[in-house]
């Protein structure tokens, strides 16, 4: 039989594969009809009258570009597509040549955006789509394709606003601790193109957006700053962030004259009927697969959230509070005074995460009535946050996954009558774009056995955390057998978890 961690690491390559850009948006869309063609999006028709054209921005759009010049075929008429710098030479390293256009591609490729920061190239690339936008008339569809990573692909501030003055705008709010909702808010009303400009500018043609959602909770206007959606902000939002901070006395003069004659662009929610904004991969869609998967696998198989966010250390005591729960039950010890204070601290922690759309107390009795006769997995999704103390290597994930193992392994010393001495467990934690932090590492598997023998071995693991270096505790431990090593996916949709128990 396979192992729990061969179980896991299947999962999360299944998970992936579901919201790799071709096997998504051939599920998303079709092209059919030969005298009048229509294309079909998520069961919504639009008619190919004229010409059909394609933008895109993002880290995953040029694998969305790729697919979709091929559903597309030769009704596509022109496409450009702003992606970052180094991307195309990186696909083609990872063998990934399924992702890069054909050589007589109609869509134009512009790379920028080098550390994800808004750049020259970058802005050449927006200028580029501005200007496609701007000339469709009635009769023309413009399908837009997004990705996370996009808002730092298409700056293009309203003039005479430049784009360094805007930079460094947002880097003195910045310094002054603003929040990022409050730097994308001051960012979309300095924007031409954000916060619904580009579908504003592409009117009167149809638009079609498939959006790639790396946000919690897939927000329409804050993936990649919005740019085909409703902004839910006005002006008068941003001066309030320019007061907020102290900085309404020193804005360069063209901030100034566009903040003052912005009434001038509508702050009435306009009317979008001619755009279709579709979030065709998401956590969450990657999480469904998974449990299909697991399903499959023979578990009796949760989820938990897809809107797991919080700091890593108060996720990693949920996740083990959750697994004891799950132990005790395998134990005969489902119903009584622990199995009572385990739900009691896992209530009181969920009310602290404040986890969006989170209802603990419908997990939990879910969980209950699982019974004892099959292993049991548990997925989750989201992003979580580090506080950065250490200089180590490591990512959210690879720290997360050593923080479970580590706690695991205390609260089996403890308490070892109830504790799972008689279940084993495996923890996976990794990043669905193949990259966790400064490392080559997705994430990585830990289990409370791993930390026995690792201290056995006499390795100090507290020290390992403290130092964020979670990534060198791995890869120095076993050959670095624990570490979730993809390469690159060509994809986004954040993190994913993975626990599987079973009784021994």
């Amino acid at each position: 039989s396979m192992s729990l961690r061969e179980h896991a690491l299947s999962l999360f390559r299944s998970t992936v594969g579901t919201v790799q850009p071709a096997p998504m948006l051939k599920r998303a869309m079709k092209l059919q009809g030969d005298r009048c063609p229509q294309l079909l999006v998520k069961g919504r028709a639009f008619p190919v009258k004229r010409d059909l054209y394609l933008v895109g921005f993002g880290k995953a759009v040029l694998g969305m570009a790729a697919a979709a010049e091929e559903i597309l075929g030769d009704h596509l008429v022109r496409g450009i597509i702003n992606v970052p710098l180094g991307i195309q030479e990186s696909l083609q390293r990872a063998g990934l040549q399924e992702m890069l256009l054909k050589p007589h591609s109609k869509i134009q490729v512009i790379e920028g955006a080098k550390n994800n920061l808004p750049d020259p190239e970058a802005l050449k690339g927006a200028v580029a789509i501005q200007e496609l936008v701007e000339g469709l008339t009635v009769d023309d569809l413009l399908l837009v394709l997004i990705s996370g990573g996009g808002s730092a692909l298409l700056p293009a501030p309203i003039p005479p606003i430049l784009l360094e003055e805007k930079e460094k705008l947002t880097r003195m709010l910045a310094s002054r601790g603003a929040a990022i909702q409050e730097l994308n808010i001051v960012r979309k009303t300095l924007s031409l193109l954000k916060g619904g400009g580009l579908a504003r500018l592409a009117y009167p043609a149809q638009v079609v957006s498939l959006i790639l959602s790396d946000v919690i909770g897939d927000p329409l206007d804050i993936i990649a700053s919005g740019p085909t959606a409703a902004s839910s902000h006005s002006v008068q939002d941003c001066l309030q962030i320019l007061t907020k901070y102290n900085l309404l006395h020193n804005l360069p003069k063209s901030v100034e004259t566009v903040l003052s004659s912005s009434p001038t662009r509508p702050t009435a929610p306009e009317d979008y009927s001619h755009v279709c904004n579709v979030i065709v991969g998401s956590n969450m869609l990657a999480l469904d697969e998974a449990k299909r998967q697991a399903e499959d696998l023979g578990y009796a198989t949760l989820i938990l959230s897809a809107a797991i966010c919080g700091e890593v250390g108060c996720i990693a005591t949920l996740y083990c509070q959750l697994i004891r729960l799950v132990c005790l039950g395998f134990t005969g010890l489902g119903e009584g005074a622990l199995s009572d204070k385990v739900r009691g601290n896992l209530l009181q922690l969920a009310a602290e995460l404040e986890i969006p759309g989170l209802n603990l107390a419908e997990f939990l009795q879910a969980l209950r009535r699982l019974g004892p006769e099959r292993p049991v997995c548990i997925l989750a999704g989201g992003e979580t946050t580090v506080q950065l103390q250490g200089t180590g290597k490591g990512g959210r994930n690879q720290e997360l996954a050593l923080r479970v193992g580590l706690e695991l392994h205390r609260a089996q010393a403890m308490e070892v009558s109830s504790f799972p001495g008689r279940c084993e467990i495996i923890f996976l934690s990794g990043g669905t774009d193949g990259q966790d932090g400064p490392t080559e590492a997705a994430g990585a598997f830990c289990s409370p056995q791993l930390l026995s023998e690792a201290l056995q071995e006499g390795l100090d693991v507290e020290a390992f955390l403290s130092n964020n270096d979670s990534y060198t505790f791995f890869s120095q431990f076993q050959g670095g057998h624990h570490l979730l090593v993809t390469g690159l996916t060509g994809t986004n949709v954040m993190d994913i978890q993975a626990i599987l128990i079973r009784a021994t």
